[in-house]
């Protein structure tokens, strides 16, 4: 917008232009004649046109029909705009009315990529930011606030909010994500939550049957041998228990080493299974498996392996229907499987149940620490909760990926993709030339 003063000093101009303008058409028409004259006027019109465009540009120094800066993205240097754009915060900018002049491609992702030129209670409903941003614009101090965002995934936010000082001003936004954080403070506190409740248990049944044999069930045979079978079982689920802790813990440490081992998975499975076979057998399950002929190798630890798989068996027996079936298949599946993964091959094993199922809004929580479906059915059969956690944890290790599938009343299904060795790395067997 141009000043008042500058308004006035055009307006006359444009006067002063149109009277010449009469003046010199009247004479016109009197020497030339109608034709003459409507031709001279024309000229004279586009020149006055043309100095009131030149007069406006060297006014305003742009385009009349240029927007004001708060409301064009272009308002920022090229190399300004293109440092923000890569920035892995998300920031964004708002003009004195609160509408977004610029958001850089971290802060589209979150408020959408058409977000420019609406007001900022469109694109970010969060009371909070938005009373700041009132606050601000009414001359208030910097501010800095917590908020969460909800849909489609929840994610946690601080948000700092300020002014600029050089012309023209601005409000702004810049969002710091705490999302890894918070989750890792709540983990925390469900680790050491549930691994004291874990462990409270059985020390506090162990305690108890110590002081009853001590007592008045010293001399009695029959429930001497009852508490000390209790005991041995509750000393056992805390050395599962213990052990499983040591070995995640173990496991997080090296996740970020890719093994270097070279592992024939139809064996690995083989083996797991052979060891939960009489487990298999008490409830009258049975185990099929079915290999893909010529299955290439993985690159892996055998040990962590055997781990992975032993994990899903038993799991598969332990929710499965007595006498059921579980079936294990292996072969070779699409390396996109791998997120996206298209170089190499990948190998799948899949491992299904026919037991009850798992809800849909429980399957995104299963590899959490101590995380249970069914809680009691779990601590009966010796669980430990830390199962499925070690799973994902060895599974990242070996840059593979677990998928769950449920249906509640059809059973479950999970499945381990793992990229397959380097055709290349394979040795194949020397060449025999036999002479007869």
């Amino acid at each position: 917008m141009l000043p008042d003063l500058e308004k006035t000093k055009l307006v006359a101009l444009a006067l002063l232009f149109a009277a010449i303008g009469l003046a010199a058409g009247s004479a016109t028409i009197a020497l030339l004649g109608p034709i003459g004259g409507w031709a001279v006027g024309g000229l004279i019109v586009i020149l006055i046109g043309a100095a009131l465009l030149l007069r406006s540009r060297s006014l305003t120094g742009r385009s009349i029909a240029e927007p004001s800066a708060s409301n064009s993205p272009n308002f920022l240097p090229l190399l300004a705009r293109e440092v923000m754009e890569y920035l892995p915060d998300p920031v964004m900018l708002l003009d004195n009315s609160g509408r977004v002049a610029f958001a850089n491609r971290a802060m589209r992702v979150i408020v959408g990529g058409d977000a420019e030129r609406k007001h900022i209670s469109a694109v970010l409903r969060t009371p909070a930011i938005l009373h700041a941003v009132e606050q601000i614009r009414a001359g208030g101090e910097a501010a800095s606030t917590e908020f969460v965002v909800h849909v489609p995934v929840e994610r946690h936010y601080r948000a700092h909010i300020a002014q600029t000082e050089q012309a023209p001003q601005f409000i702004a936004l810049l969002l710091q994500d705490l999302t890894a954080l918070k989750r890792a403070e709540q983990s925390r506190a469900d680790f050491i939550a549930n691994a004291s409740h874990e462990l409270r248990t059985p020390l506090a049944a162990v305690s108890g049957f110590i002081d009853t044999l001590r007592g008045h069930a010293r001399n009695d045979e029959a429930a001497r041998d009852k508490f000390l079978g209790i005991m041995k079982v509750e000393t056992q689920r805390m050395r599962r228990l213990i052990d499983d802790l040591l070995s995640l813990t173990r496991i997080e440490l090296n996740e970020h080493v890719p093994p270097s081992g070279e592992v024939d998975l139809d064996n690995v499975v083989r083996d797991a299974a052979a060891t939960l076979g009489p487990l298999a057998e008490a409830d009258g399950i049975f185990i099929s498996i079915e290999v893909q002929s010529g299955l290439p190798h993985v690159l892996g630890e055998r040990d962590e392996l055997i781990q992975v798989f032993q994990n899903l068996i038993h799991n598969a027996i332990k929710y499965g229907k007595p006498g059921g079936h579980v079936r294990i298949a292996l072969g070779v599946a699409d390396p996109a499987a791998l997120y996206g993964r298209r170089s190499g091959g990948a190998i799948s094993v899949g491992i299904q149940d026919n037991g009850e199922g798992i809800p849909r809004e429980a399957i995104p929580r299963l590899t959490e620490r101590f995380y249970r479906v069914d809680v009691k059915r779990s601590r009966e059969r010796g669980g430990t909760g830390l199962g499925l956690a070690i799973v994902k944890h060895i599974v990242n290790r070996h840059q593979g990926r677990l998928a769950i599938e449920s249906r509640p009343g059809e059973g479950s299904t999970f499945t381990v993709f793992l990229p397959a060795k380097p055709a290349a790395q394979h040795q194949s067997p020397p060449a025999v030339t036999e002479l007869i």
